[in-house]
């Protein structure tokens, strides 16, 4: 009896460690394809309530696509983007460095940024070279696009 017991706890511990395996496979294979294609940064988002309560960062990967940033989870099996953030009529509100315990939960050397789209403001900590990137993807708005762009820090 003791036997048939050990075979069925390896058996089942075998089933969970490849279980995980396969959803650790799963998740690289996503932000493989998400990455590929080009246009593609790490960040972490962050949602600010109506009354400016943050949610809890969440790390990320934007996208561009045309004249929106959509915006995944890394940890995640979703296809469609959690967050889209729009150029059209985009504000970046502010930009600052991450202090304190902020800073220990985010990737090192980030520079977070807050951004108006609507009714939604949401916080990106994202690097000095995917900043870059946003700011130009934002300068390079169509003619007529309403987009506030701050004045740059010398």
């Amino acid at each position: 009896m003791g036997g048939h017991l050990a075979l069925d706890v390896g058996g089942v511990l075998a089933a969970v460690v490849l279980l995980v395996a396969l959803l650790f496979v799963a998740m690289s294979v996503r932000r493989w394809l998400f990455v590929r294609g080009g246009g593609a940064v790490e960040c972490s988002l962050r949602v600010l309530a109506q009354d400016g309560t943050p949610s809890a960062w969440r790390l990320g990967i934007g996208r561009y696509k045309g004249d929106v940033l959509n915006w995944h989870r890394v940890f995640g099996f979703r296809r469609r983007p959690r967050q889209v953030i729009h150029r059209r009529g985009l504000v970046i509100a502010g930009r600052r460095v991450p202090e304190g315990e902020e800073a220990a939960g985010l990737l090192p050397d980030v520079t977070v940024i807050e951004v108006r789209d609507g009714d939604l403001t949401a916080e990106l900590a994202m690097s000095s070279s995917a900043l870059t990137g946003f700011l130009a993807w934002l300068e390079a708005a169509p003619p007529g696009f309403p987009v506030d762009l701050p004045q740059h820090e010398p």
